[in-house]
């Protein structure tokens, strides 16, 4: 593209994530489906089809399941027939915007058809989410700065956006922050707010959402503020519902918010540097992942291309350092675990290849090395 005022809460029963699950595809060899967004600016032509085996660490390609304008992120749908995707494109029908797609998923052929395709009122659409019902989508678009909301109707048909929000103004690093940059758009626990990173302005803007009509209104607290100069890019939500994980691209680090489910509101307990206080270089902090009983969160740095581990305080949620991982290839853009817990996968956008890291789920370590399997340009992880 310090130390921190820290507040005490106790943690509930991790209830919120799937992974490992029933419920997720199987392909037709017994392996997990794995479903790969890509640029389409390389060899690539749209999604791609796997079958991961949680025995062996190995992937499978299935073939191309649906040919797509840089589908560059993925969403699946609570009731995992329809998928959400972002085509990060700078003109759709002759006008500057990205546009959002839906397709129905053929499991047993790890197929897609396409469905409906609307325009997201913004270039670069680079992130797209479902609410918890299924039935309202949202989209971020980085290069417009702006976010959108849909209805879904019947067979996962995208109405045209419900509500849109610009953004303007600056941040204080001209080069990275020269306008607003809305980057990840997150549904709460609660499914009753709507949270947008904008890697631009510095801030996660907080909306209110209308299941029923799929609208937007700004609530109060309108925002959280990070640190001037560091770019919320990525959010995460604990299993717990109780605290979410902030990636900022420039600062590089994973900053530990507590979530007031009543107010809608962000705090912040703890910030975590991902890089050695020594680090003098370019850092670009891109995303993170929990496992499913929250105890450990992996976070990758995609201009220094490796995986950071963090142990999950089960009293506070605050993070410790534990490891830095390479991550397998160059600029990596996307992580998954698999269903068992037993498996890290990375999609590495300018190296094309997806690796594939060992974990001990009782330590949390990653094995060096791992496996890697190419692709042109992958971009989006999602098991099925």
């Amino acid at each position: 593209m310090k130390q921190l005022t820290r507040r005490g809460f106790v943690f509930g029963s991790a209830a919120l994530s799937l992974v490992g699950q029933p419920g997720f595809a199987e392909a037709k060899d017994g392996g997990r489906l794995l479903l790969v967004g890509t640029q389409t600016s390389g060899t690539s032509k749209g999604i791609y089809a796997y079958s991961f085996s949680a025995a062996t660490g190995e992937l499978k390609e299935l073939g191309l399941a649906a040919e797509a304008d840089s589908p560059t992120f993925l969403a699946l749908a609570p009731n995992g027939r329809t998928l959400l995707v972002a085509n990060e494109l700078e003109k759709y029908e002759g006008k500057s915007s990205g546009a959002v797609s839906t397709f129905t998923l053929d499991r047993s052929a790890a197929r897609l058809t396409k469905v409906s395709q609307v325009a997201s009122q913004g270039i670069e659409t680079c992130h797209v989410s479902f609410d918890h019902t299924g039935k309202v989508a949202f989209a971020a678009n980085y290069g417009g700065g702006s976010a959108a909301s849909f209805a879904v109707g019947a067979g996962g048909v995208l109405s045209p956006a419900v509500s849109f929000f610009q953004y303007t103004g600056t941040g204080p690093d001209k080069e990275r922050q020269e306008a607003p940059h809305a980057h990840r758009v997150t549904v709460s626990p609660d499914n009753r707010y709507l949270l947008v990173n904008d890697l631009g302005l510095d801030m996660i803007h907080i909306y209110r959402l209308d299941t029923a009509t799929g609208k937007l209104t700004l609530s109060e607290p309108a925002a959280w503020k990070s640190a001037p100069g560091s770019g919320p890019r990525a959010l995460q939500f604990h299993p717990n519902g109780k605290v979410a994980y902030c990636v900022t691209e420039m600062a590089s680090s994973v900053v530990v918010l507590r979530w007031d489910a009543q107010r809608g509101s962000l705090e912040t307990v703890q910030e975590l540097k991902m890089k050695p206080d020594s680090f003098k270089g370019v850092t670009g902090g891109d995303d993170i992942v929990i496992d499913r009983e929250g105890r450990f969160a992996y976070a990758t740095d995609r201009f220094d291309d490796i995986v950071v581990t963090f142990s999950i305080s089960p009293t506070d949620g605050t993070l410790t350092l534990l490891n830095r991982t390479p991550c397998g290839g160059k600029v990596p853009r996307h992580l998954a675990l698999d269903p068992s817990g037993r498996w890290l996968l990375i999609a590495n956008q300018v190296s094309d290849n997806i690796s594939v890291m060992a974990r001990d789920v009782r330590t949390g370590k990653l094995t060096e090395g791992g496996k890697s399997f190419p692709l042109s340009r992958p971009q989006c992880l999602v098991f099925a």
